[in-house]
């Protein structure tokens, strides 16, 4: 039961191996790459809620989050959702392009 808590604490960790960068960006600015904040700022309040009640327990999450496997996991992630983002961009942009050429004439 403790190892499965645990595990489930290391995922909600696993988007948040840099905790300070959260606060630094709004979840509802335009730019649509940075979509991974939302995770991060729940992986933030979770290690600050962990924090007020046991500091030690709270460093051993910060540490499960540098764990070589679970920072490479997090890094695939960014990487092959940027590669998402990008396409969907590019998706919008041609949908866009053809309401203005195709639908309004422009």
């Amino acid at each position: 039961m403790l190892q499965s808590r645990v595990l489930v604490i290391a995922l909600i960790l696993l988007l948040s191996t840099t905790l300070p960068e959260v606060h630094s960006k709004s979840i509802f600015e335009k730019d649509r790459r940075d979509w991974l904040v939302i995770p991060d700022a729940v992986a933030s309040y979770v290690y600050e809620a962990v924090s007020k009640v046991s500091p030690r327990a709270a460093q051993s999450l910060a540490d499960a989050a540098q764990i070589p496997a679970v920072v490479a996991t997090r890094n695939f992630l960014i990487r092959e959702t940027t590669k998402i983002t990008i396409m969907v961009e590019q998706m919008f942009e041609k949908i866009k392009n053809l309401w203005y050429t195709r639908v309004l004439g422009y």
